[in-house]
């Protein structure tokens, strides 16, 4: 499987590998869905809660018990507590995938630039960015105020890597570097950058697509590099 041409003309190196972080990167070891229990009380107290009010959750820089808050949401003490304790199991799960670890060493050893685009609330960035330090540049929707597949979210990681995207102004962007990005969504890892110009790429861990793994994603940049 050779990488596809579209938005990189022939020739042209890759320079930059982005990758999405739940199911790409990195997992959840124990599920407690802290936010579900949130909106779920929120729900039985008579607040209307809709999809809109996930969007604020991923979007909005606060805290776990400010969102509770923003929401108009009332928890008792001890409630709030108990929901906060969830909300750290679960963080305290997450760990990255092995193959994760491998392949972002690698490729930083054969000069890329690395990013990680990733929908999440905010308590989750931090972990991100613990799990992996030495990573460049990140774009994460609390921070930003978008998500994934919203354009400005991968132009944003583009700016902030100093690299090459079709239909952004970028400072010091070098003519000819690419970006590739790979995750687990069709919709927000694979197409959502494929329309900015950057060449999205669905990984499918359970092995019926045709990216199983990260070992295998890297090698195919790689060979492209080699071969470009």
């Amino acid at each position: 499987m050779a990488f596809e041409q579209a938005g990189q003309e022939e020739g042209h190196m890759i320079s930059a590998v982005v990758f999405d972080a739940f199911g790409t990167v990195v997992r959840i070891g124990r599920r407690t869905n802290p936010y579900g229990a949130l909106f779920k009380e929120g729900r039985r107290q008579g607040l209307a809660l809709t999809p809109d009010n996930t969007h604020f959750v991923m979007t909005a820089n606060l805290s776990f018990d400010q969102v509770a808050d923003h929401l108009g949401i009332e928890l008792s003490s001890s409630k709030r507590a108990e929901m906060n304790d969830a909300l750290g199991k679960e963080l305290a799960s997450i760990e990255p995938y092995p193959d994760a670890l491998e392949v972002i060493d690698r490729l930083q050893e054969a000069g890329l630039l690395i990013g990680i685009c990733s929908n999440l609330a905010q308590p989750y960035g931090l972990v991100i960015r613990k799990a992996f330090p030495r990573v460049q540049c990140h774009a994460f929707s609390y921070e930003l105020g978008v998500m994934k597949p919203d354009p400005s979210i991968y132009l944003s990681l583009c700016r902030k890597l100093g690299v090459w995207a079709p239909h952004a102004a970028l400072e010091k962007a070098r003519e000819k570097d690419r970006v590739v990005m790979i995750g687990d969504s069709r919709k927000c890892d694979r197409d959502g950058p494929r329309a900015v110009g950057i060449v999205g790429y669905h990984l499918d861990r359970s092995g019926q697509g045709k990216i199983s793994d990260l070992v295998q994603f890297a090698s195919l940049v790689t060979d492209h590099n080699r071969v470009g």
